[in-house]
């Protein structure tokens, strides 16, 4: 099943975790569970090109996947169930890394105030993808340094979270 706007995620409201529903949140700003996936492999970085039916930063590049985990899921099965349904790939080893913390304009009146926990997986390059297009119009590989120079070139190309992770935490993503 795809997540949409009622879905209920995991906000926090007076310092506690309660289950809210997510387009609210971002209308509202406020501080949220969030996951985030990069994908790595001999070829470099995995992209997605948001589809451009998203309600916010449609269009735009970002890494493999970003997402909302429901409420009361873990965010490792989080990151494996969205990979599954935005890009058809199932048992790849995820490795947690870090957590960080990030507030971004988004567009439209959102705001995106997450707490993302980020795994790193390796997979084969070569291996087929299925995307739904309803998440997802394109993915690409790119090198590291080249998605660097993209970023430098054409920053408005890319999703404000992507630009974040790689500006204050690629040493964590990229080992």
């Amino acid at each position: 099943m795809i997540s949409n706007d009622d879905t209920l995620i995991p906000v926090w409201r007076d310092g506690a975790l309660v289950p809210f529903r997510k387009l609210e949140a971002h209308r509202l700003g406020l501080r949220h569970k969030a996951v985030s996936v990069f994908l790595l492999s001999s070829r470099g970085v995995l992209l997605q090109q948001r589809a451009s039916g998203k309600y916010h930063t449609p269009d735009l590049w970002a890494n493999a996947c970003c997402t909302h985990p429901h409420w009361d899921e873990a965010p490792e099965a989080c990151a494996h169930r969205r990979l599954a349904e935005e890009l058809g790939i199932e048992d790849v080893g995820l490795e947690w890394r870090e957590q960080v913390e990030y507030r971004a304009d988004v567009g439209g009146g959102l705001t995106e105030h997450e707490v993302v926990d980020i795994f790193v997986g390796h997979v084969d390059d070569t291996a087929p993808l299925a995307l739904n297009k309803d998440e997802v119009q394109a993915t690409r590989w790119v090198s590291r340094e080249g998605l660097a120079e993209e970023i430098a070139a054409a920053p408005q190309l890319f999703t404000p979270w992507l630009k974040i992770y790689l500006a204050d935490h690629e040493r964590a993503i990229f080992g």
